[in-house]
């Protein structure tokens, strides 16, 4: 099968990219997916995302490895196995990042990366009810939403950030980030908005994509220093498919790098240790892997104003008509309510850290199994870590999971902010605001107070937040994977796009700006077409 392009990858990179391209009516597509169709109805009703997390059947479920910085503990890395990728699977909030986030990429050498440049692909991507202004956009596929529900738990919460000194701020996609808010989501009728569904599926109907599920791309086909094609297998057989003009790797922040260095692209000598022959030295693949790493602590709340009452059988039952009738309540929840950007010190410019703020507490905050009594819980990361790991492939299989190194909490600077964000959480929850509202802290309980009991407590109980990054870094040093065009340094035909070519993380999750990136390589994919490259 010959086609123009090979996309790899159906998540919020890799549907934004196949359906923009079929935009050109005499381009013909192929999308591969390793996953299958997105029939799991948990993947379609908000609340559904506790089980997407945690299920075999639509997440790769891959492994970070145990480090010291963090108690010796493995942790888990949740990453979509389904059209629409971590899309299909996330908790649904909708965050762009700061301006400086962009600038930032800008002045690391990536030209046409500014906020200013990037600005009318974050707009071109959304619709939004305040959209057609100057920053938001109003006509885009994917619908964002303002979350439907109000708590008078979390509207205190908006006035205990008053008190520390950040006002409600309407719009924190908008012009200013700092301050708390409801959270925005990707969710149309009170159903996740997937990448697929907003981006790719509708773009079928154009008759110039073929869609693969359960199709896994092995390596990339590499001729005379071209991407000449992609090797998948499907139903048991190994297949080969060329492409007349472009390869392009959406695969996410694993997999892209994983099937660079399966296709003998990368550092030479991991390469050869992983049973790989090296066709292209490319030492940065893999390594500048960064990621956010979120700890929880939570309070017992004295009234039942909480989702934790919520999920008994009556409330449940009430819940689940309003809806199936009304498509609003509990199963619209997200995977947090308000959202809190904060400054770890007052002369900072922007914010560096970030709160997840739910009217619930957990038995096991990462499996999200709910406590018996009324709870708050706040989740708390740095915004933009400096630590970087690394990710390796370990044989020349793409179905062997890479050695993914986390290295989170590494670096001092990165303990330290983290100290600072504990102690920003806990003084909303001793507010006046609060006060009425806190029976106690229930973890990590008021006696661990000093900084050093502090770290303790986020080092053994934090966990990955499932925004990886930086892996295929954009840059124009030895290190760096695509250029600004996203392009793999040294080898025509073959660009990344997905959140792996991130130079830095942002100032928040990652789904927003991955799909930017996605909509601004389309552009460039589409103006190297005109060019007649």
């Amino acid at each position: 099968m010959d086609f123009d392009y090979i996309v790899v990858g159906t998540g919020s990179a890799g549907s934004v990219v196949a359906a923009r391209l079929s935009e050109m009516p005499d381009a013909r597509i192929l999308v591969l997916e390793a996953g299958g169709a997105d029939l799991n109805p948990w993947i379609h009703i908000p609340v559904g995302f506790v089980h997407t997390l945690n299920s075999k059947t639509v997440n790769w479920g891959f492994e970070i490895a145990p480090e010291d910085y963090t108690g010796g503990r493995p942790m888990y890395l949740a990453r979509g196995k389904v059209l629409g990728g971590s899309s299909s699977i996330n908790g649904m909030l909708y965050v762009r990042g700061n301006p400086r986030d962009y600038d930032d990429w800008a002045q690391m050498g990536n030209q046409g990366w500014s906020y200013e440049d990037v600005l009318p692909y974050f707009k071109k991507t959304e619709s939004y009810k305040d959209g057609f202004g100057q920053y938001r956009g109003g006509d885009g596929p994917m619908e964002i939403a303002e979350f439907p529900e109000r708590y008078e738990l979390m509207d205190a919460v908006l006035e205990a950030g008053r008190e520390l000194g950040y006002a409600p701020n309407p719009d924190y996609n908008g012009p200013v980030q700092d301050g708390f808010a409801y959270y925005q989501v990707t969710q149309k009728d009170g159903r996740r908005h997937s990448a697929y569904r907003a981006f790719l599926k509708p773009a079928l109907k154009r008759g110039n994509i073929k869609l693969l599920t359960k199709a896994l791309a092995a390596r990339v086909l590499v001729e005379n220093g071209r991407a000449a094609g992609v090797v998948y297998e499907r139903d048991g057989a190994v297949e080969i498919v060329r492409a007349r003009r472009e390869v392009i790797l959406a695969a996410g922040a694993v997999q892209s790098p994983q099937l660079l260095e399966l296709s003998g692209i990368g550092a030479p000598d991991k390469l050869q240790a992983a049973g790989v022959t090296p066709r292209h030295e490319l030492p940065g693949v893999g390594e500048n892997y960064i990621d956010h790493f979120m700890f929880r602590p939570s309070w017992r709340i004295n009234r039942p104003l909480t989702l934790n009452e919520m999920r008994r059988p009556v409330p449940l039952a009430r819940e689940a008509l309003r809806y199936v009738f009304g498509r609003r309540g509990l199963l619209t929840v997200p995977t947090a309510v308000i959202a809190g950007f904060v400054k770890s010190r007052p002369e900072l410019d922007i914010p560096d850290i970030q709160f997840h703020i739910a009217p619930a507490s957990y038995s096991d905050p990462i499996l999200r199994d709910f406590d018996d009594e009324p709870g708050l819980t706040i989740g708390v990361y740095q915004t933009r870590p400096e630590s970087k790991g690394s990710m390796h492939i370990t044989a020349p299989d793409p179905r062997r999971q890479p050695h993914i190194v986390g290295n989170y909490l590494s670096l001092e600077y990165d303990r330290q902010i983290t100290v600072a964000g504990f102690r920003q959480a806990r003084a909303v929850m001793e507010s006046d605001a609060m006060r009425p509202y806190v029976a106690r802290e229930i973890h990590p309980g008021p006696g661990v107070d000093t900084d050093a009991e502090v770290l303790d407590y986020c080092r053994s109980t934090g966990a990955a937040v499932y925004h990886p990054i930086g892996t295929c870094r954009m840059g124009h040093d030895p290190m760096a994977v695509v250029d600004d065009q996203l392009r793999v340094h040294g080898l025509n035909g073959l660009r990344v796009i997905d959140a792996s070519i991130m130079p830095a993380m942002p100032n928040g999750n990652t789904h927003a700006p991955t799909m930017m990136i996605a909509e601004k390589g389309a552009d460039l994919i589409k103006q190297a077409a005109r060019a007649g490259g």
